[in-house]
């Protein structure tokens, strides 16, 4: 059965909202057969990424970047996945208070680095999540996850 790793840093309402709509996307009745692991960005491990069969991130964009706790993540995968992982499929989504565009930057820079493929479009939101936000992030988890299916 394929697995799909969640890595989060959700320290906030807002955030919350958008991570809860991405793992109802990716754990809804229309899919079957896959496993979906949920770790914080501090928890989540070397080898939660060599299970995982793709990837959904998500994180704040803080002081123009990503959250350090993702960035703690990354640090602590990125050699010992790199050439494990290489072709895995992700998705991600962003959180801002008016601007998200660093956290974006540094995500995609190091995705290619480790030679992840983007399975669906990034949602991005700054303020408050509107309906059309969180159905976004919905459909970031249903995409990510059925395309790990057969």
């Amino acid at each position: 059965m394929p697995t799909l790793l969640i890595v989060h840093h959700t320290p906030s309402p807002n955030l919350e909202a958008m991570f809860d709509a991405v793992v109802s996307g990716a754990t809804t009745d229309e899919i079957e057969g896959v496993e979906v692991m949920r770790r914080p960005a501090l928890c989540a491990t070397a080898s939660d990424v060599l299970a995982a069969d793709g990837y959904l991130l998500g994180t704040p964009a803080n002081l123009g970047s990503m959250s350090g706790a993702l960035k703690h993540f990354f640090d602590q995968v990125y050699y010992p996945c790199r050439d494990a992982t290489r072709g895995r499929p992700y998705g991600y989504y962003v959180h801002g208070g008016s601007d998200v565009t660093g956290a974006v930057r540094g995500i995609e820079s190091i995705t290619t680095g480790l030679g992840w493929e983007q399975a669906a479009a990034t949602v991005t939101v700054t303020g408050t999540p509107a309906k059309e936000d969180l159905e976004s992030c919905w459909e970031l988890g249903a995409t990510v996850a059925a395309g790990l299916i057969g």
